[in-house]
């Protein structure tokens, strides 16, 4: 296959659960070898990808607190950078980013493809979250921010989706983004076994220096990157663990002593294979 964002031939890396992973041998993006279709969102991140286990999550809303969190300390970062204002959290689930984005006087909606998620958001947190995904999401509406925290590897249509987000973004407006680094050490170490190669959950697979030349396409310069202080619920995390650990028999025994471990803790994640980033519009 070629590359996704550009027009560079690809090689076939390795295989997880049945599928090719490829890179690009011009800006080495990795991607799964897939042709999803529209369905793929409803298919891939139904109401089991919030409570099923697995490569999502064990109970979404026992991340509550944490995840809103999250968001207020993304808060604290765009202080540093520009004033509150407009703001669009793509990939929203039930609002608890969102949520901790208004605290710092963001006025923010949310884009949600999962119908479920979206209603516990309106009605439960009292925050706007829209149906649909980003590829086929309109407005009149510009924003001065468009966040797409942990949301990037997960667009079916790669371009389709940045184009949109573009296209909803004001001028000399923001991207924040936060993503899994391919290229970590922790990454490289585990080679095919890292977590975030999990098909047809996670499709893409981006470093700094992808992410950067990607977003450029649009129209977006980087103008800020770190790493996240990141945290886990101990059940969200052996969830994970346990989906990865099956494949071996090692892993198996492995799995079993997760089980000791209580599901209600909340627990530092060691955040060296992610980064989130800043981008500018100045195109």
């Amino acid at each position: 296959m070629d590359c996704p964002i550009g027009d560079n031939i690809a090689h076939r890396l390795f295989q997880v659960d049945g599928f090719w992973i490829s890179e690009c041998q011009g800006c080495h993006l990795r991607w799964v070898e897939i042709t999803p279709s529209r369905d793929h969102v409803m298919d891939t991140y139904g109401d089991n990808y919030f409570n099923g286990g697995g490569a999502g999550y064990s109970n979404y809303f026992n991340e509550a607190g944490i995840i809103t969190a999250h968001g207020r300390q993304y808060g604290k970062i765009l202080n540093k950078f520009m004033r509150p204002g407009k703001l669009l959290d793509v990939g929203a689930a039930a609002g608890f980013i969102l949520q901790g984005l208004n605290e710092y006087g963001w006025d923010g909606i949310g884009l949600e493809p999962n119908a479920s998620m979206a209603d516990h958001g309106n009605k439960k947190m009292g925050v706007n979250i829209k149906v649909g995904a980003l590829e086929h999401f309109t407005s009149d509406e510009k924003f001065d921010l468009v966040t797409m925290i942990q949301v990037v590897p997960h667009f079916y249509e790669l371009k389709r989706a940045l184009q949109a987000a573009a296209d909803l973004t004001k001028t000399s407006g923001y991207w924040l983004i936060e993503t899994w680094n391919k290229d970590s050490l922790i990454a490289r170490l585990m080679g095919k076994n890292w977590h975030e190669y999990s098909p047809p959950s996670v499709l893409h697979f981006f470093s700094p220096k992808t992410l950067r030349l990607l977003v450029s396409q649009f129209g977006f310069e980087e103008v800020a990157r770190g790493r996240p202080a990141k945290k886990i619920n101990s059940g969200h995390a052996k969830s994970l663990l346990q989906y990865k650990m099956e494949e071996s028999k090692v892993g198996k025994i492995g799995a079993k002593l997760l089980k000791l471990i209580p599901d209600n803790l909340t627990l530092p994640y060691p955040s060296y294979d992610l980064f989130w980033a800043l981008y500018k519009k100045t195109g």
